[in-house]
């Protein structure tokens, strides 16, 4: 295992390969060619590789050296960055926000749209891990639907933002049904939901005689729905995000809804009401064509 880079190290390594000398660099970085040669040396056996061809001509970097380089240019800008970045987050409004994978589209357009003028630093991860953050003051916020389902550390405020019932997505195509045959008895139906019921809607499709599919997401289900023309049940919120053309959106044939909360650390939400209930509102009803 090598040791971990320092930010001198970078710095040496950027400077000799730009100079294409050692001693070009040393003079730079003021001090002198054996001791930059040495601090050479030292770094190559630590990443047991060599790093630059070094002759009385100068000092060419290997394959291993450019991309070094290369990557050294860009973390030691990022630090020279890095100041001026910290003074402007004391002085903008921030809100670090967390949500699953698959609402992640529809909540931070929804924020980015209605807190214009606050940076959303977001956060991507399953529900309980999100709620851990909030817990530890590492997230403002997380907007999750197992709130009912899991275990929320102690001390956390919970609001209800709003539910979103499950419906049945009939792409164009799909075969109606056929006289008094329910219209999914016999069919492969897909469902996928973005809570933790998903095995009891799987035992109610397959109560009704469907053949219930597990989709690797609400996205992709809808998509292998649209080129098998096969339903799909998933909640609203979802099937009007990623609706298309002749997709027919219907009641679901059984009972099922997600809820959308917000958790975040006393005194309670992190923006003010009237922009959280535009927030709940694009998330709930929200296209995205709009």
């Amino acid at each position: 295992m090598t040791s971990r880079l320092t930010v001198e190290d970078l710095t040496l390594t950027e400077a000799v390969a730009r100079h294409g000398s050692v001693g070009a660099a040393a003079k730079e970085l003021l001090t002198t060619q054996p001791s930059a040669s040495r601090r050479l040396a030292t770094l190559e056996r630590r990443l047991g590789v060599q790093l630059f061809e070094r002759d009385t001509t100068g000092a060419r970097p290997t394959p291993a050296g450019r991309e070094l380089a290369r990557q050294a240019a860009r973390l030691l800008a990022e630090i020279d960055a890095l100041p001026d970045q910290v003074l402007a987050a004391t002085s903008a409004p921030s809100l670090s926000v967390g949500t699953i994978q698959a609402l992640a589209p529809m909540v931070f357009t929804a924020l980015s749209v209605e807190l214009d003028d606050v940076t959303v630093h977001p956060e991507i991860d399953h529900g309980p891990v999100l709620l851990q953050q909030v817990h530890d003051g590492l997230l403002d916020a997380a907007i999750v639907t197992i709130v009912g389902q899991a275990t929320v550390p102690r001390g956390l405020h919970r609001t209800v933002l709003g539910v979103s019932p499950l419906v049945l997505v009939l792409p164009h195509g799909t075969p109606a049904s056929r006289g008094r045959t329910p219209l999914l008895a016999g069919r492969p139906v897909l469902y996928s939901t973005f809570d933790r019921t998903g095995e009891t809607v799987r035992q109610r499709l397959s109560a009704l005689g469907a053949h219930p599919l597990p989709a690797p997401t609400i996205e992709a289900g809808l998509r292998i729905a649209r080129h098998r023309r096969i339903g799909a049940l998933v909640p609203e919120l979802a099937a009007r995000w990623y609706s298309a053309p002749g997709d027919r959106i219907q009641s679901s044939p059984v009972p099922g809804q997600v809820t959308l909360s917000l958790v975040a650390r006393p005194p309670g939400a992190p923006v003010q009401a009237d922009a959280l209930e535009r927030i709940t509102a694009r998330v709930l009803g929200a296209h995205q064509t709009e």
